[in-house]
């Protein structure tokens, strides 16, 4: 087995290099809020090496000895350091028991521009107030498995690259672009000046089924409320369409993740086969 260069051995929980990975759970770690530091942390093999094989800038990783040598082919050539502790260590310093054992982090890259993102894209998910991290990463997953070409976040979103949405997205959010659209519900318009047709998702009596709303033909974007609330009627009166999923009798939607799932499904249909 190769050794990773730069393997170090960490045994006081307290020391200074391990600074990017302590305390996770505390809120000054969430890069979304005021004070945050704004990295990117990876949890698990799986996620890891996607952040490996990213454009974010690795900063360094932590790990159990057995983890960090199944990673041995994918750090061999890379110039950071890989912080060695056992697993109660590892627990004193990110702050929780962590069953996967091995983390890794990096700086955050600038965003694209969202006008960019639009023009090189085909299909597009556009988010509103979609503030829970499980189904903001669940949903990134969904885009990146069903082959959309990016996110666009709207008002209310939270950030796709904290921690936990970074881990159930299965380190996909890594890989999907995203850009957000900062004047709300007016940056919307850039989507039609690029001829895109613009659904919108909601579970109203006039909505065409989304099998029947021909999703995959052209250039689409859909846009996706958070639960609860749904779309502003602000963002509804900018989409050329409103489709809904059918649903049995005595209930109203799904999570909306799950819904997230079906649309970018119909969006593929054509490029998946």
């Amino acid at each position: 087995m190769r050794c990773v260069a730069r393997l170090i051995e960490v045994t006081d929980p307290e020391d200074p290099a391990v600074d990017d990975f302590r305390d996770l759970t505390t809120a000054d770690r969430r890069p979304d809020r005021p004070g945050g530091r704004g990295l990117v942390i990876g949890e698990g093999r799986l996620v890891v090496e996607r952040l490996l094989d990213s454009p974010y800038p690795l900063r360094g990783l932590l790990g159990e000895r057995r983890r960090l040598d199944a990673l041995a082919d994918s750090l061999e050539h890379l110039d950071v350091p890989a912080y060695v502790v056992t697993p109660d260590v590892l627990a004193k310093i990110v702050g929780f028991h962590l069953n996967r054992g091995v983390l890794a982090v990096a700086d955050r890259p600038p965003e694209p521009d969202p006008v960019r993102l639009i023009e090189s894209s085909r299909r597009l998910a556009v988010l509103e107030g979609v503030v829970d991290h499980e189904n903001l990463g669940a949903m990134f997953r969904n885009a990146a498995g069903l082959g959309l070409d990016g996110v666009l976040l709207g008002k209310g979103c939270s950030d796709p690259l904290y921690r936990r949405s970074v881990r159930v997205s299965m380190g996909h959010v890594l890989r999907v672009p995203f850009a957000r659209l900062n004047e709300w519900p007016q940056d919307l318009e850039l989507l039609g000046a690029a001829g895109f047709r613009v659904a919108a998702l909601a579970p109203r009596p006039d909505a065409v089924p989304v099998g029947r709303a021909g999703l995959s033909r052209g250039r689409v974007a859909v846009l996706m409320g958070s639960e609860g609330p749904g779309l502003s009627e602000g963002a509804l009166r900018a989409a050329d369409l409103t489709v809904g999923i059918p649903m049995a009798r005595g209930v109203d939607s799904l999570n909306v993740a799950a819904s997230a799932a079906i649309v970018f499904h119909a969006m593929s249909e054509e490029s998946l086969g």
